[in-house]
């Protein structure tokens, strides 16, 4: 790690020297770096490359989608839960309102075996799925896709609906974009802002597996897909849904096991783990929650200490909040690391100029409080202070003087 002493007085970082010319052809062509992502640093791993520079960056999202709406944060009394419109009743072949603003609509095609057949949040659950779009064109078809209730692993209008199918039903169901695949749409079949068709037929249902019973190799697989749906939020814009996705992976990788895990295994949910983690931080960013964050990547720094991202993120957050004393001995570790990164050395350049004018800004705050504003009037003011105590001392020896006098007159008349 490089150490972070302070800057020359010329305002000059200490690592100026091994600077290089961003324009140059050769760093222009540089491959394999971690963090050059030809953005701001916003982009997730994909699979398991942990390359961030052979990944697509993620579009930058501006303030006004930084919090989508959420289907669960509606103005209140605007919608009601599923449970609610459940035991609302209903005519043969009607439509069921499910949130009460008409944008999610169910209808049962088949009935199954009763209300107390409905699974349960938290429950595992393999459907038959068929999606369509307005016009009809069938875009996705699985005949058995397994997921678990209320952990939002597939699209919301499917999780949400879920709890409302009975063992055996088969349902059409109708979904507004919004709990769907949003404004962006899904390439290349699914248009932005599509409205979307499902057939459902729910085939199984079952409690969630014991954490404590898995095998490594099954945590590690689980801890991925919710991993990889966190990504697939971000990409969409829903921060708060991935941070969900990734806070659900880290419990399970967190949890107590019974099972003894191979070194291998346990290095892979490490590497799962600091993923979730990175991913999990920038989320949090994206949401403006800098102490989570920091805590975030405080955390991969524990078991990473020279992880570049979340040293290069743990930075920007601290520079967010004028730390730029603690956030330029981060980022001159990471730049450390990897000397040809482009993005790392615009941001180090970017903090140290602004450190420089934060002292100078504290330096003259400090000269005010002390009544000396400018460097000019300082000779004067200490002469006029040397120029004023010499009377003040002399005086005070006078007095000390005359003082003794009076007691020595005092005591000899005494004695007489």
């Amino acid at each position: 790690m490089a150490s972070g002493g302070e800057e020359p007085a010329d305002g000059s970082p200490d690592w100026a020297g091994a600077s290089l010319d961003l324009g140059s052809p050769g760093l222009a062509e540089a491959s394999a770096s971690m963090l050059d992502s030809g953005e701001d640093f916003e982009v997730l791993d994909e699979e398991d490359d942990d390359d961030l520079s052979e990944l697509p960056p993620l579009e930058d999202i501006g303030p006004e989608k930084a919090t989508p709406a959420r289907d669960d944060a509606q103005t209140p009394g605007s919608e009601q839960t599923p449970e609610e419109a459940s035991k609302m009743p209903l005519a043969a072949d009607e439509w069921l309102d499910v949130l009460g603003s008409g944008l999610l609509r169910k209808k049962t095609l088949v009935p199954g075996h009763g209300v107390e057949s409905r699974p349960r949040k938290g429950q595992d659950v393999t459907v038959r799925l068929k999606v369509m779009l307005e016009d009809g064109h069938v875009v996705e078809e699985n005949p058995s896709l397994s997921f678990t209730v209320g952990d939002c692993d597939v699209m919301q209008a499917l999780d949400l609906c879920a709890q409302l199918l009975e063992m055996g039903e088969t349902a059409l169901i109708v979904s507004d974009a919004k709990y769907c695949y949003g404004p962006q749409g899904r390439r290349p079949d699914i248009p932005p802002h599509a409205t979307l068709t499902l057939e459902v037929e729910l085939l199984a249902a079952q409690g969630a597996p014991d954490l404590e019973l898995l095998s490594g190799r099954e945590k590690i697989q689980l801890a991925n897909r919710k991993r990889e749906r966190g990504n697939f939020y971000y990409q969409q814009a829903d921060y708060v849904l991935a941070i969900n996705s990734y806070d659900i992976a880290l419990k399970a990788i967190d949890s107590s096991s019974k099972v003894d895990f191979s070194p291998e295994e346990e290095a892979e949910l490490l590497e799962v783990k600091v993923k979730c983690l990175n991913n999990l931080a920038a989320s949090q960013l994206k949401l403006d929650h800098y102490e989570a964050a920091l805590r975030s990547c405080t955390l991969v720094l524990e078991h990473q200490p020279e992880n570049i991202k979340a040293l290069f993120r743990k930075g920007k957050v601290l520079a967010q909040q004028g730390e730029y004393g603690e956030a330029i001995p981060l980022l001159k570790a990471a730049l450390k690391l990897e000397p040809s990164n482009k993005t790392i050395h615009a941001e180090l350049s970017k903090l140290v100029k602004k450190h420089a004018e934060q002292r100078n800004v504290e330096t003259a705050m400090y000269r005010k409080m002390l009544g000396n504003p400018g460097t000019g009037s300082a000779p004067a003011t200490c002469k006029d202070k040397s120029a004023r105590s010499i009377p003040w001392k002399w005086l005070f020896g006078a007095t000390a003087v005359a003082l003794g006098g009076v007691a020595l007159s005092v005591v000899i008349a005494a004695r007489n």
